[in-house]
């Protein structure tokens, strides 16, 4: 099975928002609540994951 592409930072946060809205708004059912959770989680640990690698390649340019 292929991996799914990660989506770009901006998309990672806007869906992230999308989720936090539907949450917030009680549009999310249990039924889908741990699978929505999965995903920010995911969406999350990406965007870290970026921002670390950002905050890297800035202090190597600076030293």
């Amino acid at each position: 099975m292929a991996k799914k592409k990660e989506p770009a930072y901006a998309e990672a946060i806007a869906e992230i928002e999308k989720i936090l809205a539907r949450f917030r708004s009680e549009e999310m059912d249990v039924d889908s609540l741990a699978a929505e959770v999965k995903r920010a989680t995911e969406l999350i640990a990406s965007c870290k994951a970026r921002l670390h690698k950002a905050e890297e390649e800035v202090s190597k340019i600076l030293e």
